[in-house]
């Protein structure tokens, strides 16, 4: 089960830097609405671009914590159960501008992943 936890904070964690540091530019077929950039899907929500920068910080924080909770467990919870909330809450704004179930699939399935690593970790 071990492996699988670590498996699961390194998708994650590195999925989460790609999506916000490679790609938060360019096009993808998840973005909300008919976002071609995480802004643009950011106003699309009905949020600000203020607000893109302390979700964007939150997750890398997060995933950093899940990527060093290899060496210190506790951490791991910390950053599985704040990535939790963060992907509960895209799932939620997917629903709201009311995007196929196709658009919300990453985030929903980072927050399963999420939740998994959150329970199967001890601190």
């Amino acid at each position: 089960m071990n492996d699988l936890v670590v498996i699961s904070q390194l998708v994650i964690a590195l999925g989460i830097m790609n999506v916000w540091l490679v790609r938060a530019q360019k096009p993808t077929n998840y973005r909300g609405g008919t976002a071609r950039s995480m802004e643009e899907e950011f106003h699309i929500y009905g949020l600000s671009t203020n607000c893109m920068k302390v979700v964007r910080a939150f997750k890398l924080f997060f995933a950093g914590l899940l990527l060093v909770g290899y060496w210190w467990p506790t951490l791991t919870v910390i950053g599985a159960m704040g990535m939790a909330f963060l992907m509960a809450a895209a799932v939620l704004l997917h629903v709201k501008v009311r995007d196929p179930f196709r658009k919300s699939l990453p985030a929903a399935s980072l927050l399963i992943l999420s939740l998994f690593v959150a329970m199967t970790t001890k601190p």
